[in-house]
């Protein structure tokens, strides 16, 4: 077969690469330096002609970064430690394994970190979905945003990338309490799920009732049937 070029496009999942030939062979006995040595069974082609491995796209730009620096570098509140190691398992790179083995910071880890202790507030305003005859459904429960107070490292590292920090002024001190951060989707028990999985557990909660008297604080525009049903909830979670 002719033999690889210097620069080598990829397709990793559907997520396309373009990295250098040198890159690729820079770990011996790897799984990539043996697919892409030459006289060996190289990987299929896509439509374009990129090499395609059925493998998990996005973790794979740590897998270059490692190839490319010998170092394992995670973004802050990492949250796929595990799926990263066993994607390191796949590619035959027992270095990079070890490495991700070894790395106890936390959040940035994702690898069964060693877990603080502290707590997290999430609270949230809501009101019930209305049918065609008026008359609320209490069965569905309508949420606006759901809102996280807490230590800044804690939040991060519970709630990874369902975290939306557009609100907070104060970046940049992860070692600080804040407000101002909500989750990216409305979904209450995907968020106890989170906190549960991060080794939280609920001790207290508190919200107001509903069935206020119609007229009272309605914005102009409003429904004021629906704000009628208008409630605020909060839920403790603590982690010893």
């Amino acid at each position: 077969m002719a033999p690889f070029p210097a620069v080598v496009d990829l397709n990793i999942g559907g997520v396309c690469y373009t990295t250098a030939l040198s890159t690729l062979t820079s770990c011996p006995g790897s799984l990539l330096a043996q697919l892409f040595t030459d006289g060996s069974d190289p990987p299929p082609q896509d439509c374009r002609g990129r090499y395609f491995i059925d493998r998990d796209g996005v973790l794979f730009r740590y897998v270059l970064d490692f190839l490319r620096t010998r170092k394992a570098v995670l973004p802050e509140s990492f949250q796929e430690g595990n799926r990263l190691l066993a994607e390191a398992e796949f590619f035959q790179l027992p270095e990079f394994a070890e490495a991700l083995r070894s790395t106890r910071s936390g959040p940035r880890s994702g690898l069964s970190p060693d877990r603080s202790p502290g707590s997290i507030t999430v609270s949230y305003r809501g009101t019930f979905a209305f049918g065609r005859d008026g008359l609320a459904d209490v069965k569905f429960r309508k949420l606006a945003r759901i809102l996280v107070c807490g230590r800044v490292t804690l939040c991060r590292e519970a709630f990874g990338e369902t975290l939306n920090e557009s609100r907070d002024p104060d970046r940049g001190h992860v070692d600080r309490y804040t407000g101002r951060f909500f989750l990216k989707h409305s979904f209450l028990e995907q968020a106890f799920d989170m906190l549960c999985e991060a080794g939280f557990r609920m001790v207290g909660s508190c919200g107001s009732s509903t069935a206020g008297i119609p007229g009272i604080n309605d914005k102009p525009g409003s429904d004021s049937e629906e704000n009628r049903w208008n409630h605020y909830n909060e839920f403790v979670f603590v982690r010893d």
